[in-house]
């Protein structure tokens, strides 16, 4: 009777096929007791994750229930998780990322038994899988598709379904993001006078001098504009997602904010509004009030892809062939925190979400700021 094992000390034996065998009654969510087992090659391997097994246990931390595989928790985590606490947008990306890298590699493997062996030949196979147009797939995919595994499977730890996150101990370097190249004070005002009789010269204004995102542009509405008071509130924010142009809220708490206006946006709203009571006064009953500061000719959204190609003539034409659009944003932060504004209050018009994003993403040092703070270190020492 001494050799016997006591009750819920687990029992470990060799199977007919060489492998060792670890078997112990544990808890699992709802309260329930089941038999679990752990395999390995030695029996003190065996032992060893037999003993993880039970100090869990003994801990009250239920087991990892066995009858998730990764396609099944993960379309629950997009439907139940995602869908309800993201933007569409973002459940739209990780469900493309899903769909694409992850399910055709790992979708039938039990959850439970990923490990971070299953998680690197993943990386490196999406690091090896080419776009349809040849080229490999950005480091930036890359690092989404690690990033969206580890949320899920963090999730799936934080709900008791497995006992770790393998996911974590695989390490994928974040992307290395380009300064955008912005414009000088010079170019930014020759590029306002290029546009001065465009329909969209005021839209510009705005982008240049408030560092709004094409989306807030395109979202903007007059409820909330106030001319009298020179406020205006950022609200919401089109995208087209899935095809279907939508207007959500911001994506971050920073970047629901409220910017003063200078006069030079006030006149430049005030000749849009002039504009667009034109348009509707010649469209009659066809307009159609959106509400929105920036429409076509008869009072629809503007489509996002539309801009581009709108921005990319006027780069064209004004000799800035590498400029992105979201580049006259940068161009406004970088001016900004050349004036020696301080950068909580820069962070604060820009709506980012830190200052380490206006810091380290935005403010760059050109040469000749580089020039001027080694010529006056000279000055100094001479």
């Amino acid at each position: 009777m001494s050799g016997r094992r006591a009750n819920g000390e687990g029992t470990v034996y060799l199977r007919s096929d060489g492998r060792w065998v670890g078997s112990a009654y544990v808890p699992i969510r709802g309260g329930r007791r089941v038999r679990r087992s752990v395999y390995g090659r030695t029996r003190e391997d065996t032992h060893r994750k037999l003993t993880a097994l039970l100090r869990q246990a003994h801990q009250g931390l239920p087991a990892a229930e066995g009858n998730w595989t990764v396609e099944r928790y993960l379309r629950y985590w997009l439907d139940e998780v995602v869908r309800h606490e993201s933007r569409p947008a973002t459940l739209a990306t990780y469900r493309k990322i899903v769909e694409r890298f992850i399910l055709p590699r790992l979708g039938r493997k039990r959850l439970d038994r990923l490990t971070p062996q299953d998680v690197r030949l993943l990386i490196n196979a999406c690091r090896d899988e080419r776009r349809t147009d040849g080229e490999l797939v950005s480091v930036r995919t890359v690092q989404m598709v690690h990033a969206v595994l580890r949320n899920a499977v963090q999730h799936a730890f934080n709900e008791e379904i497995v006992p770790r996150n393998v996911v974590k101990l695989v390490k994928v370097a974040s992307p290395s993001y380009e300064v955008g190249t912005g414009l000088s004070v010079e170019q930014a005002r020759s590029l306002l006078q290029r546009l001065k009789t465009d329909r969209l010269w005021s839209l510009y204004v705005l982008a240049l001098a408030l560092a709004l995102r094409k989306g807030e542009l395109l979202g903007l509405r007059w409820i909330d504009i106030d001319l009298a008071l020179g406020q205006l509130h950022v609200r919401q924010a089109a995208q087209r997602v899935g095809g279907v142009l939508r207007f959500d809220a911001p994506k971050t708490r920073r970047s629901r904010r409220t910017i003063p206006l200078p006069g030079f946006c006030v006149d430049a709203l005030r000749e849009r509004k002039a504009l667009q009571a034109k348009d509707r006064l010649a469209t009659g009953s066809a307009w159609v009030d959106s509400g929105l500061v920036f429409t076509t000719r008869i009072g629809t959204p503007i489509e996002p892809r539309n801009l581009n190609r709108h921005w990319h003539v006027t780069r064209e034409a004004a000799g800035l062939p590498t400029v992105r659009f979201h580049d006259l944003r940068h161009t406004c932060v970088t001016l900004l925190l050349d004036m020696n504004v301080p950068p909580h209050i820069v962070q604060a018009i820009a709506g980012h979400s830190g200052l380490e994003v206006t810091m380290t993403i935005y403010a760059h040092a050109s040469q000749e700021e580089q020039r001027r703070a080694l010529q006056g270190l000279s000055d100094r020492l001479a």
